[in-house]
């Protein structure tokens, strides 16, 4: 079972989903029985910020004077014990989200939805540096949306 935490330090993300916390738990139910950690209780932070915000932590941590979509941070120790861990930390950037600026909601949070999959690929050691990691973290992000979907629709 993955619990996520949900912060947000933008206003702007309530005018889009109202249910945020909730809105990621049922984008984790949906996740393939792979992706669940089945009898483990995993835990993440979300963190729903904004350009401004992001690109700071950016710079800090990845040496980027950018603002970027997601960024995502990986525990260094992940394991409290066999049953329980911390994954990390990801952080989405509104301002990414909402461009354009005329995406309906449902659009929006399925844009939201698809960096939230990619940024939790990356806590669990996804990446796409290369041609193969891409291709591999590609495949893996569009078997999860399509899960994922179902909800969305």
């Amino acid at each position: 079972m993955i619990k996520v935490n949900v912060i947000s330090e933008e206003k702007s993300w309530s005018k889009k989903i109202k249910k945020k916390e909730l809105l990621f738990d049922k984008i984790i139910k949906y996740f393939p029985n792979k992706f669940k950690f089945l009898n483990q209780k995993v835990y993440l932070t979300l963190l729903l910020s904004n350009n401004k915000k992001i690109k700071i932590l950016n710079q800090k941590f990845r040496k980027k004077n950018k603002h970027t979509d997601v960024l995502s941070f990986p525990f260094e120790k992940k394991i409290l014990n066999k049953k329980e861990f911390y994954l990390g930390d990801i952080i989405i950037s509104y301002n990414y989200m909402n461009d354009p600026k005329n995406l309906t909601n449902k659009e929006f949070i399925e844009k939201t939805a698809k960096i939230f999959i990619h940024g939790f690929l990356h806590l669990l050691g996804y990446d796409h540096i290369n041609n193969n990691d891409y291709k591999k973290m590609q495949t893996a992000e569009k078997n999860i949306f399509n899960k994922v979907k179902k909800l969305l629709n």
